[in-house]
C-alpha cells in the first residue's frame, strides 16, 4: 500500500511538472490569452473603422447630394447657372 501511495504521488508530480514546464505550460498559456485579448480589442476597433468607411463609400456611391455638398463646401464649386454671393462680416 505504501508503494502505491508513493507511485501515485510521483505521477501527480509528473503531471504537474509537465503542466508547468512542458511545451504548452501555464505561463505561456497566460501570455497567449493576454495577446488574444489585445488582438480582440484591436480587431473591434478595426471593424468599427471599416464600418464607418463602408458607410461613407456607400453614401458616396448612392448619393450625389453628398458629393455636391463636399464639392461646394471644400472646393468652392458653383453650378453653371449660379451666381456666388459671399457675405463678409462687418468689423
Amino acid at each position: 500500500m505504501r508503494w502505491f501511495t508513493v507511485a501515485l504521488a510521483v505521477a501527480v508530480v509528473g503531471v504537474q511538472a509537465d503542466l508547468w514546464l512542458g511545451p504548452s505550460n501555464m505561463p505561456q498559456v497566460m501570455s497567449l490569452r493576454s495577446q488574444l485579448e489585445q488582438q480582440t480589442v484591436a480587431n473591434r476597433a478595426a471593424r468599427e473603422r471599416n464600418a464607418r468607411a463602408q458607410a461613407e463609400v456607400r453614401d458616396l456611391r448612392e448619393g450625389l447630394e453628398m458629393i455636391e455638398e463636399k464639392a461646394r463646401g471644400e472646393l468652392g464649386m458653383v453650378k453653371a447657372d449660379e451666381i456666388l454671393v459671399q457675405l463678409m462680416p462687418r468689423r
